[in-house]
């Protein structure tokens, strides 16, 4: 399985926008993609601007054709304006939890 996390550094005061567009997204993904398989949005404790997306996908191809859906090109209209700074780590799921069996 294949995971990003994307490292987004808002514009100040620009979050509740960004989750109105991102919150939905996430969900559709989930919910209709089927090579999606977690997409959380999570909030830094120090600093409200900055926030994360852990996206895991069967692999590469699942997150490009994510990238072609109506929810995803929607989003990203929404929030491209309102992101100061925004890096991505690509890495290789070997396990989901602890307790859980390796991937490979």
């Amino acid at each position: 399985m294949y995971c990003i996390i994307v490292k987004t550094q808002l514009k100040t005061g620009k979050l509740e926008e960004f989750l109105e567009a991102m919150l939905p997204n996430a969900a559709a993904s989930v919910r209709e993609e089927p090579g999606c398989h977690v997409f959380d949005v999570l909030e830094d404790r120090d600093n409200p601007d900055l926030v994360y997306l852990y996206e895991i996908y069967t692999d590469e191809q699942a997150l490009a054709a994510h990238k072609t859906t109506d929810h995803y090109k929607a989003s990203r209209e929404v929030v491209n304006p309102l992101i100061a700074e925004q890096s991505v780590i690509r890495a290789d799921v070997l396990a989901t939890d602890p307790t859980s069996r390796p991937l490979k």
